[in-house]
């Protein structure tokens, strides 16, 4: 019987499969404009290590140098390097193949340990689910982080499972050192947690051997990040220590911010994470929510004691890998919990974990309570029905949604957004067309699974539906918004009108009072000087609208501002940005 090119991917190339729909989610969105402050402030990195030849503790914005270790800037730096300058794609490629790569050995690792179908499934919620998804379209470390923390616990898993902890292979030293110079020494910390805690679990081996093992891993993967952390420190000095060590240390373990010019900000309650799970994991989480409804809840005869008794024979008696998924789960909420700062980025090495968890769960009520995955399929396809038809509507110019938006709102900030919106649905554009198709497609699908009611289908389909709204989301409405606030075109401007060079533009350099331009700067070629330190007779200046009282206030009565061009909002700053020329 001849197979279909899609089921003869899924049955003999499920790997190449993957990877080649990752590749189409993420490769053909990641060269538009950054509008955030994050991504510029990293891709300037790079963009000094090739102008300036340091590639171990280079300078970025007015003078100061980076936060975190090199490995995300190496990689950009190093795809830059044929095209001689660091671009919008080259900077948040890294991310890009991380997930790539991620994607595909979570199907070729899982694959082998549990069913296939459910492996394929999870990977699939893992590449379409929004944190995931959203890291590997950005410049920043979150997505080589989670690469090389998960790739890394994979490895000790087959150590252990096939090893029994007999000679360390090389590459997990190798990864967790890549891990550690992407984001510091978390990427060897939490991984030792999680490996201790299973080693514990599975009662195999004694506490010295457990210790043994994490104490070669942890030398092993130090000795090349170590080398990287002493010419830093020969260049930096204590700068350099004051940053490093309020990074790493005081955010984890609460310390004050006093040697450092910015708060470590991101502290919220314990509870912060669950809540970053539950949105992370959208749209998956609201078809778990979904199957609670028509749970049938009973309340157990047992005594508490017995509860715990039950559930610890369970899990004990459940297969390794499942035990090894949860148990990395737990251990990175845990550990997690315990510093004040939180971001929803932190949590993304469970991410794995929990879609072979949701992916099982997903089959389950598939198969055993379809009901749930039909009425889940129906509300989101309505949705996105809804999403389609206001994008034809905005195609066609058939509404005027600012002027519908008018009667709702008069913020001018919301109703520029939904001009925006309404702009980025071009008729002419053939990426914007394909995307419409490829939408209109996936409702259909699954319109019509849900009518035949072909259970498995329509999990399949609501998959599909999924990544083709995130294909809207990536490629119509972000596009339109990243290219209308985005730096660029103010920067362009100046930099052709005035006579703009790398030692005559400043801007102010103290995060705890004023706010920094990273997408002017990485636009303008990383040239910026620190208006404060220098105490420059004459020049240009730059900055933001919201800052601009606090400057005259200070500054005023010092120096003759002259305004000569402001800009439109930009996203980065969420203001207008200011180039006065001043002298003394």
């Amino acid at each position: 019987m001849r197979t279909s090119a899609l089921q003869y991917l899924y049955l003999q190339k499920p790997v190449t499969s993957v990877i080649i729909i990752c590749a189409f989610a993420l490769l053909p969105w990641i060269g538009d404009d950054f509008h955030t402050k994050g991504e510029p402030r990293e891709a300037s990195v790079a963009v000094s290590m090739l102008e300036s030849g340091n590639w171990i503790l280079p300078e970025v914005y007015a003078g100061e140098f980076a936060y975190k270790p090199p490995m995300a800037h190496w990689l950009m730096a190093a795809f830059s390097l044929p095209d001689g300058h660091v671009t919008e794609f080259t900077s948040r490629l890294p991310s890009a193949l991380a997930q790539l790569i991620l994607i595909g050995f979570v199907l070729a690792f899982f694959g082998k340990r549990i069913r296939f179908q459910e492996a394929f499934i999870a990977t699939l919620l893992l590449l379409t689910c929004f944190e995931i998804h959203r890291a590997g379209l950005t410049a920043r470390v979150d997505m080589l982080l989670t690469t090389f923390t998960v790739l890394g616990l994979m490895q000790l898993y087959r150590w252990e499972n096939k090893l029994e902890l007999k000679g360390l292979p090389v590459i997990i030293p190798f990864l967790f050192s890549c891990a550690i110079l992407t984001k510091g020494p978390v990427g060897i910390i939490l991984p030792l947690f999680i490996y201790f805690v299973y080693l514990l679990v599975l009662r195999k081996y004694s506490f010295l051997k457990i210790l043994k093992s994490l104490l070669y891993i942890f030398v092993a993967s130090i000795f090349i990040p170590l080398l990287w952390y002493i010419a830093a420190y020969r260049q930096g000095g204590d700068d350099f220590l004051n940053v490093i060590t309020a990074e790493n240390f005081g955010r984890f373990f609460h310390l004050g911010e006093s040697a450092i010019n910015y708060d470590l900000g991101h502290e919220e309650g314990i509870f912060y994470n669950f809540i970053t799970l539950l949105s992370g994991f959208i749209p998956w989480t609201l078809l778990f929510v979904f199957s609670l409804f028509g749970a049938k809840w009973r309340l157990p005869h047992k005594s508490f004691k017995q509860i715990l008794r039950d559930a610890g024979n369970w899990f004990l008696s459940i297969e390794k890998m499942k035990r090894f998924s949860i148990i990395a789960l737990i251990c990175i909420i845990f550990f997690y919990s315990i510093p004040s700062s939180k971001r929803s980025v932190y949590l993304m090495s469970a991410y794995p974990f929990i879609s072979i968890l949701l992916s099982q769960y997903f089959i389950y009520i598939t198969e055993n309570r379809s009901k749930v995955t039909r009425v889940f399929a129906r509300v989101l396809t309505s949705l996105v029905a809804v999403c389609f038809i206001a994008g034809l509507l905005m195609m066609t110019g058939a509404v005027d949604f600012v002027r519908l938006a008018s009667v709702f709102t008069g913020s001018e900030s919301t109703l520029n957004s939904v001009e925006i919106v309404a702009g980025a649905f071009s008729p002419d554009s053939a990426a914007t067309c394909l995307v419409m198709l490829l939408l209109f497609t996936s409702i259909i699908t699954v319109v019509y699974h849900t009518t035949k009611r072909i259970n498995r289908k329509i999990l399949y389909s609501t998959i599909l539906l999924t990544f083709c709204l995130n294909l809207l989301i990536d490629g119509i409405v972000m596009k339109g918004i990243r290219r209308n606030t985005s730096a660029r075109p103010f920067a362009e401007l100046i930099r052709d009108k005035y006579d703009l060079t790398a030692d005559n533009v400043f801007v102010m350099n103290n995060l705890r009072k004023y706010a920094n331009l990273y997408g002017m700067n990485f636009y303008m070629g990383n040239t910026f000087r620190d208006f404060e330190r220098e105490k420059p007779s004459s020049g240009y200046f730059l900055t933001t609208e919201k800052d601009l009282s606090k400057i005259m206030e200070s500054y005023g009565s010092q120096y003759k501002f002259e305004r000569l061009a402001t800009s439109d909002v930009q996203g980065d700053i969420r203001t207008k940005a200011i180039l006065f020329k001043f002298e003394k």
